[in-house]
């Protein structure tokens, strides 16, 4: 690290829980888990059975026409659950597009998140209900938003905090470098989360980086953290200490969560063609919920009856993904003009205006009157 602060964690990779659900102690990190009981585990336990079965059925959905496209988030469920459930209601988060089990920490709705998927709305929902922005679809653009939303809560005198998501592809973009520079310079208290699921759509990030992603930040001033992105506890510990340091004035943090990408980038892609069969099973023998679910198994926690109850909440949550998705009504046209700017204007008003006597020329049949 470039610096030190209390409760640093050494920037080598972090695993508290190996892929044979063994716990591993940690004089650095073990005492930011101080707090985690056994139903604490169950819960994150569930929360990852619950989004892989969010993803998957969404997965479905677009290959049964009803999703135009949908971004998996397979095998990425720990480093999104353990790091939004480290955050306060008052933090606000800044995603991507993969982000859905965050998404979900966060409380918002199954049908928000599959309303732009399908092509519904311009936007899924209310962000300052959730402490959550809407997705972020250009490379790296939501950490410079995140940057600034941390200065402002800052200058407002408030110790919340502001995470970006961003994978691997995202460092190799200048808007992520730029927030770095401003972050590091202003000493912003922001939280840069990388995902570094090993593939930039067919690009490994062995190409793009010659070196650990966290190093990059050092090169900023920004103290890193690097972790084993399928272990739920230590993402957990991680985003713990980074929020911990941004919250009493210590500035930024970087933590790279490394983790894979099981699935394709989107449900228009094929990794088969670019990715080694034999590099994705080994991955899977390091499945974030299975390690959790052998962890769990050692301690007498995984009984018939929790198994039972995490497919009913899986079970259930798919049911009202599937029924939400397929509910959704048409949009009106003129709807798309709808929340473009915050105020009216006359350029607008136009538009729409152009765009109503546009609609108005067809007869009922979709014909020109």
């Amino acid at each position: 690290m470039s610096e030190t602060f209390p409760g640093d964690i050494p920037a080598n990779l972090l695993q508290l829980v190996s892929p044979d659900g063994v716990r591993v102690a940690s004089e650095t990190a073990d005492p930011w888990l101080d707090d985690v009981s056994g139903t604490d585990l169950v819960a994150l336990y569930q929360d990852m059975v619950v989004v892989r079965r969010i993803d998957t059925e969404a997965t479905a959905l677009q290959r049964q026409g009803e999703l135009g496209l949908w971004p998996p988030l397979l095998g990425q469920e720990a480093a999104q659950v353990g790091s939004a459930r480290a955050l306060r209601a008052d933090d606000f988060v800044f995603t991507s597009y993969r982000e859905n089990a965050v998404a979900w920490c966060r409380g918002v709705g199954l049908t928000d998140i599959v309303r732009v998927w399908r092509g519904n709305a311009q936007s899924g929902w209310d962000p300052y209900s959730v402490g959550m922005a809407t997705p972020a679809i250009i490379i790296g653009a939501q950490t410079l938003h995140a940057t600034g939303w941390a200065l402002g809560a800052r200058n407002d005198g408030t110790d919340s905090v502001a995470v970006a998501y961003f994978g691997d592809g995202a460092t190799s973009e200048g808007d992520v470098s730029e927030a770095l520079v401003f972050a590091a310079s202003f000493q912003a208290p922001v939280i840069f989360f990388c995902q570094n699921n090993q593939w930039a759509i067919s690009e490994p990030v062995g190409l793009q980086s010659r070196a650990n992603l966290v190093d990059r930040a050092l090169g900023f001033g920004i103290p890193g953290i690097r972790v084993d992105g399928n272990d739920v506890l230590a993402v957990l510990a991680a985003t713990r200490v980074a929020l911990h340091r941004a919250r009493t004035g210590g500035g930024p943090t970087f933590i790279e969560a490394v983790t894979y990408r099981m699935g394709p980038h989107t449900t228009a892609d094929d990794p088969t063609r670019y990715r080694p069969a034999a590099e994705l099973e080994q991955w899977k023998a390091k499945d974030p919920i299975l390690r959790l679910e052998r962890l769990l198994d050692s301690l007498g926690l995984l009984t018939a009856e929790l198994a039972d109850q995490t497919r009913g909440l899986a079970d259930a949550a798919a049911a009202e993904l599937r029924a939400g998705c397929i509910g959704l009504p048409d949009p009106e046209p003129l709807t798309v003009f709808d929340h473009v700017f915050a105020t009216p204007n006359a350029t607008l008003e136009h538009q729409r205006a152009e765009y109503a006597d546009y609609l108005a020329s067809f007869d009922s049949t979709g014909g020109k009157a």
